[in-house]
């Protein structure tokens, strides 16, 4: 025969159970709490190190020194051979995952982004969803007709974009034809909207064409990162604008592993060079370490560094370049 409780047994067991569930309640209430001190206490750190953040200048437009890159976001990796490395960026880089990453960007004192067109819509959702601030440094495709570049232009502007500059991949192939003059008419194209207007490149030969020829960029793009990684083209092999021209048969000829083929150069002409100056592929698409890359970066001469980052880099990155800004002393750059 089933047991049935008797009304004393009920309302002492519920009154055992509302008693546990107020007990349980206070101990979540604690670790609430708790949580809520430790999330208050990070928020002030965050906002300690964010106030460190050193700050340079295009035009009257104030930019953090350190730039966060859109490539990981975008899933444009540099992979070497590893045929999966894109596939893998976008699976992990949700848009919720964007979203956190460019949220711990700006906490950490990160207030502009470098991106191409097709990722700006989502950091122009981000800005509007999430209450950001990002500012946009976006790279168009130059061209000669110049009603297809303000199209574009008015495109990209239409979504957030702070200053605009040619694509590096795209300025090499009509300075390799020795039409510079499609240069000169994009930047001044974009200056025409009333925003800054930079130019692009992996190959030194681009900026030093475009400042002999004064065509009248407000700043450059420009790779800088050292040849010393094992996966870097030895310097018998290497040719300028290789990201153009068909792969070699040579054993480690250019197969996507160098961006920045003659750094020492590229240092000296820099120097004579008085245009703000972002550099990128810092960590020659992750194979140098911010350790090694950002002081090297910094000590020789770039104003701004560019640095793809995922979530879980950006605070020991932006702690690392602090450090590294900080032993370098006065600036002699902008």
């Amino acid at each position: 025969m089933r047991h049935q409780p008797s009304r004393r047994c009920f309302l002492s067991t519920a009154a055992f159970v509302a008693a546990m569930g107020a007990a349980i309640s206070r101990e979540e209430q604690i670790l609430l709490a708790a949580q809520e001190g430790a999330a208050s206490e990070e928020k002030n750190i965050s906002r300690e190190i964010a106030s460190q953040m050193p700050h340079g200048k295009v035009r009257d437009i104030s930019i953090s020194r350190l730039v966060i890159g859109g490539n990981l976001i975008g899933g444009f990796a540099h992979s070497r051979d590893l045929v999966y490395i894109s596939r893998l960026l976008k699976a992990y880089n949700t848009e919720e995952k964007v979203f956190e990453t460019l949220a711990l960007a700006e906490a950490h004192g990160i207030n502009t982004i470098q991106c191409n067109p097709v990722c700006l819509p989502l950091v122009e959702k981000y800005n509007k969803e999430r209450g950001g601030k990002l500012q946009a440094i976006v790279c168009i495709t130059p061209d000669a007709n110049k009603d297809a570049v303000r199209r574009e232009i008015e495109e990209v502007l239409s979504h957030g974009a702070t200053m605009l500059y040619t694509h590096g991949g795209r300025s090499e192939p009509p300075v390799m034809a020795g039409r510079l003059d499609v240069l000169a008419n994009t930047v001044e194209c974009i200056k025409e909207a009333g925003v800054p207007a930079g130019i692009g490149s992996h190959s030194l030969t681009v900026t030093m064409e475009c400042e002999k020829e004064g065509i009248g960029a407000d700043f450059y793009v420009k790779t800088l990162h050292s040849d010393q990684y094992w996966s870097a083209t030895p310097k018998e092999l290497r040719e300028d604008f290789c990201w153009h021209r068909p792969r070699r048969s040579e054993p480690f000829a250019f197969n996507d592993n160098m961006w920045c083929l003659n750094p020492e150069e590229t240092i000296e002409f820099m120097k004579t060079v008085t245009k703000p100056w972002f550099a990128f592929k810092v960590l020659a698409a992750g194979a140098i370490h911010p350790r090694q890359a950002f002081p090297y970066a910094l000590r020789n001469g770039a104003d701004f560094l560019i640095v793809g980052m995922f979530d879980f880099q950006i605070a020991e990155d932006v702690a690392i370049f602090l450090d590294c800004y900080r032993k370098l002393g006065k600036r002699e750059r902008p």
